[in-house]
C-alpha cells in the first residue's frame, strides 16, 4: 500500500494476534486492518459467494462495491479522504473528479463511473466465458491486464482503488481457479511503470509482471500443500521463515542441500531434503 511503512514483522502481528506492535501512526495500522478484512472476505466469497450471485456471474458490481468498502471503512474512521463527501464514504463511487496521472492518463468525469464500472464488471465476466468456451486470441496474461488497467483507468472511488482493484483482480483469479497475485514492495516500480505501458495498450508487461506473480504464488503456497515430503518441487515452494529462497538456492550449489537443478534453470528439491539440511546445519563445521 503506498506510503505505508509497516514491516512484516508488525503485520503479522496484527493480523495474527490483533496486536500493533511499534510505533506507527494509528492510520497505518488500520490501513493494514482493512486490507487483511477485505482479503479474508474475497478470499471467503471465492469459495462460498452469496446467494447475489443468483446469474452464476464472476463477479457483480455489488462485490466491487464490498472490496472497496471492507478494505476502507477502518482507517476511514480515524483519516478520511479530505476532500470527500458524505456520498464519498467507503464503498461509494466518487463524485469528484481527479487530475490527470503523473503519465498523463486522465480518469474519467465522475458522472460516467458508475455506467463505465457496469461496463467494466461486463467485460470480467465475458472473459470468464471466453476461458470456459476456449475462444479469443489475446494470451490470458494479457487479458489479465487489460482488466486490472481497465478498473484502474476508471478509478471509480476517490480514495484506495489500487488496493481495491488487486483484490478484485484475486477474486477474479481465485473464482477461475487460478492463484492470486501479490505484488511484492520491491517490484512496486516495476507494477507501476507496466500499469503505465499498459495505459497506451501496450498489455505485455503487466500481463507478464501478474504471470509471473501467479506462478511463483503458486510454488509459495498451494505446491508446498499438496506435495507430500519427497517429491521434488522448486525452491521457491520450500522456503520458510528460517531459509529465503537465495539461502536454499546457495545450499544447493554448494552441495549442502539435496537438490536437482533442472534443465530449464530451475533449482529443485524437497520437503524432506530441506529437514535434513537444517539438522545437518548447524553440525558442520
Amino acid at each position: 500500500m503506498e506510503g505505508n511503512t509497516l514491516v512484516l514483522r508488525e503485520v503479522e502481528a496484527l493480523l495474527e494476534q490483533g496486536r500493533a506492535v511499534g510505533a506507527k501512526p494509528l492510520k497505518e495500522y488500520l490501513e493494514v486492518q482493512g486490507y487483511g478484512s477485505a482479503a479474508h472476505w474475497v478470499y471467503r466469497q471465492a469459495l462460498e459467494p452469496g446467494d447475489w450471485r443468483g446469474g452464476g456471474e464472476l463477479l457483480t458490481v455489488f462485490e466491487v462495491r464490498q472490496v472497496h468498502a471492507r478494505a476502507m471503512a477502518p482507517v476511514w474512521e480515524v483519516a478520511p479522504h479530505p476532500e470527500a463527501t458524505d456520498r464519498e464514504a467507503p464503498g461509494m463511487f466518487r463524485e469528484h473528479d481527479i487530475h490527470p496521472f503523473d503519465d498523463g492518463m486522465k480518469p474519467p468525469a465522475w458522472p460516467l463511473v458508475p455506467a463505465m464500472v457496469t461496463g467494466w464488471v461486463e467485460s470480467v465476466n465475458g472473459i470468464a466465458e471466453r476461458l470456459r468456451s476456449r475462444t479469443g486470441n489475446t494470451p490470458w496474461p494479457e487479458q489479465l491486464a487489460a482488466l486490472h488497467q481497465g478498473f484502474e483507468q476508471v478509478h471509480p472511488f476517490i480514495d484506495g482503488n489500487g488496493r481495491t482493484g488487486r483484490l478484485l483482480l484475486n477474486l477474479v483469479l481465485v473464482r477461475l481457479g487460478y492463484p492470486p497475485v501479490i505484488i511484492l514492495k520491491r517490484e512496486r516500480p516495476r507494477y507501476l511503470n507496466a500499469l503505465q505501458r499498459a495505459d497506451t495498450g501496450d498489455y505485455g508487461p503487466l500481463g507478464e509482471l501478474l504471470a509471473r506473480a501467479m506462478y511463483d504464488n503458486l510454488n509459495r503456497f498451494v505446491v508446498p500443500n499438496i506435495a507430500g515430503p519427497a517429491r521434488l518441487v522448486p525452491l521457491a515452494a520450500l522456503v520458510d521463515k528460517e531459509f529465503s529462497l537465495a539461502a536454499l538456492r546457495q545450499a544447493a550449489q554448494r552441495g549442502r542441500l539435496d537438490a536437482v537443478h533442472g534443465t530449464d534453470g530451475v533449482w529443485r528439491s524437497t520437503r524432506k531434503a530441506v529437514q535434513e539440511y537444517k539438522r545437518n546445519k548447524g553440525k558442520r563445521g
